[in-house]
């Protein structure tokens, strides 16, 4: 008999179709980690909601949370989708799919307002650093000298998608690998309990396009060049919070709004998540010495979000009656008398 959570579900029950994407894709890795990560925090599906736009990370929704609602969009617009889902239903979870042609290209400004905003979200951008879905062309995340059989060699700089989020004011962003699934795994179990968008950059390996040894989205630079900034272990609210036995000043702890705990346990610096300033100079400088910086590189749970900024009411507005909504008789008569 299949293992079961808290709620009575199986992993089985958290999937979705079968995946179409290329074996060994990065994308795959994700997808399964965030299957893992629902089931072991015993969330219905029923109370999350997907979005995506256009690409191979954007297909990657029909292959996880087959019970969870979800709507698949126009390229770039996934976050106008959560946006408007969010505010129709502040109850649910949202998980944003996309990648690093449908959120730094196409979809750069709706990625730069959606943090802005501050929209709830788990906002996932599978980066490639290939348009792998129209067949191996150059991405916005493309690093400089990167030759691709198809286009050629890329004279551009590349956009860092976390350097993006932090001038966009984000209050989480965090850099993974996806040849590390369990910091993968707890990166987004924090994500999913923050109130804010969460941003999660994950290098994805695209194994058709974009795979050589030297390309900066390979598996084996990846592993090779991967400079994690800490241990991470996500304690949920109803677990008693305990402190193991480490040295002093060697862990940090940091407190969600619903009391999650994130722990974050020094590994090479004593590195401050919260420290808006130290967080651009660690992507700066892991740009220069070309390092894949990867763990929680940000985080500001006391910014409110578009929800507590709108002070919406507990009824989710999309539950909201006719007779919620229609003003009483003498609320009309007073605004009549104010106009005539």
């Amino acid at each position: 008999m299949a293992a079961v959570n808290k709620i009575g579900l199986s992993k089985a029950d958290y999937r979705g179709a079968p995946s179409t994407l290329c074996q060994g894709c990065g994308h795959n890795s994700i997808l399964s980690q965030i299957i893992a990560a629902c089931y072991e925090m015993d969330i219905a599906p029923e109370e999350i909601v997907k979005f995506s736009g256009i690409g191979c990370s954007s297909k990657a929704p029909t292959y996880m949370l087959s019970r969870s609602f979800g709507f698949n969009g126009l390229h770039g617009r996934m976050p106008a989708l959560a946006t408007g889902a969010m505010l129709g239903n502040k109850t649910l979870l949202g998980v944003g799919m996309s990648g690093d042609g449908d959120s730094a290209s196409i979809g750069m400004g709706q990625f730069k307002h959606v943090i802005r905003r501050n929209v709830p979200l788990l906002y996932v951008i599978a980066n490639n650093g290939v348009y792998g879905l129209t067949k191996g062309q150059l991405s916005a995340t493309s690093e400089v000298g990167l030759t691709l059989k198809k286009q050629g060699t890329n004279p551009f700089e590349p956009i860092d998608i976390c350097l993006e989020a932090m001038a966009s004011n984000a209050t989480f962003v965090a850099r993974s690998f996806a040849g590390d699934p369990k910091q993968v795994k707890t990166l987004i179990k924090a994500a999913l309990r923050h109130n804010g968008t969460a941003i999660l950059d994950i290098i994805s390996p695209c194994v058709t396009f974009n795979n050589r040894d030297t390309s900066m989205h390979s598996y084996s630079w990846g592993k090779s060049h991967e400079t994690p900034l800490h241990d991470l272990t996500f304690i949920p609210a109803r677990d008693e919070i305990t402190v193991e036995d480490f040295e002093e000043g060697s862990t940090r702890d940091v407190t969600m709004h619903d009391g999650s705990v994130i722990r974050l346990k020094k590994l090479e610096r004593d590195y401050d998540p919260t420290n808006r300033m130290a967080a651009v100079t660690i992507l700066e400088e892991a740009r220069e010495k070309n390092w894949l910086i990867t763990g929680l590189i940000y985080i500001n749970p006391e910014r409110p979000s578009l929800m507590d900024i709108c002070n919406l009411v507990d009824t989710p507005l999309n539950r909201l009656t006719e007779k919620d909504l229609r003003p009483k008789p003498e609320t009309i008569d007073e605004v009549n008398a104010l106009m005539f």
